[in-house]
């Protein structure tokens, strides 16, 4: 077989992606370009590696059997290339860092004083919700990852470095604001606003809620931590985030937090990676920084 590394790439970005056009956009290639890589692809394997069903394309049975192997080759180069720069003394000075999208409220100020004191690293910050963060984990993209408790079936090593509490807000004028000790049956009535399926803290919600026997009544559903504060500002319902997304909103009383029995939801922040995986000296700097960031914040 004849394989270039670029054939290999776009691969496995349709496979995440099962689409070709957000493989093109990810890959900042035009869609003929993937198209194309692809087929050349499969023309060296000798298989077809997806098929379209409907609108959508699905990985073949060849399609899952080359997804592993292309993603051990990729893994083994990227090694490789940092292996090499350690055996010569220098620092590879690329990054890639993936944030679920509630830690960007912090994680962001991390990078820039990170930045300030390694001018010469260049930085890829990957933003995006906790079911595609761990997608891109499992096929091995960033270098580390920031993020809320990993599942114990991907195999990550992970570091907790910080208290991520995750409270109930509402607009200041409402009824309940004001009032101590509120039990979740005096909410029953109560519209929430939550983030899109596959977000951790819709997820760490609707696990303390139904640990609690509470039914809660869904308003809205909500993409993204800004558009639940909005939303919740808004009147259109309460919320359950973490705190580090509403700091400003707190101080500046566009949100107040309610006082429900129960809450906090205690949760941690971890640095993550595939285990296995060899930590470039930039990236074990930015791991070394992450940890004694979070212990001063403590």
């Amino acid at each position: 077989m004849h394989i270039t590394i670029r054939q290999l790439q776009v691969f496995d970005s349709v496979a995440r992606n099962l689409s070709y056009t957000r493989a093109a956009e990810e890959l900042h290639l035009t869609q003929p370009a993937v198209s194309m890589q692809i087929k050349q692809l499969e023309g060296s394997v000798g298989l077809p590696l997806f098929e379209q069903i409907g609108k959508k394309i699905f990985l073949t049975q060849a399609g899952e059997a080359m997804l592993g192997h292309a993603r051990n080759i990729m893994q083994n180069l990227s090694a490789a290339a940092d292996e090499m720069d350690d055996l010569k003394g220098v620092d590879s000075g690329r990054l890639k860092v993936a944030i679920a999208s509630t830690v960007n409220y912090f994680a962001t100020q991390l990078l820039a004083v990170f930045s300030r004191e390694h001018p010469t690293v260049e930085i890829s910050l990957d933003v995006t919700n906790r079911e595609l963060l761990l997608s891109r984990l499992e096929a091995n993209i960033p270098d580390l990852a920031l993020m809320g408790k990993p599942p114990a079936d991907l195999d990550l090593v992970a570091e907790p470095f910080m208290d991520n509490p995750l409270i109930m807000v509402a607009p200041p004028d409402h009824s309940l604001a004001q009032k101590k000790n509120i039990h979740l049956a005096d909410l029953q009535d109560e519209d929430f606003v939550v983030r899109e399926p596959g977000s951790g803290t819709r997820v760490a919600m609707e696990r303390f809620f139904s640990e609690q026997d509470f039914v809660y009544r869904k308003g809205m559903e909500l993409m993204g931590n800004e558009a639940v504060k909005q939303g919740v500002e808004a009147g259109l319902g309460l919320a359950i985030v973490s705190v580090h997304t509403v700091e400003q909103e707190l101080t500046l009383r566009r949100l107040v937090k309610l006082d429900v029995l129960g809450l906090p939801i205690m949760r941690r922040w971890y640095v993550a990676h595939r285990r296995g995986k060899r930590l470039s000296a930039t990236a074990r700097a930015f791991r070394e920084f992450v940890m004694k960031a979070g212990s001063n914040a403590r």
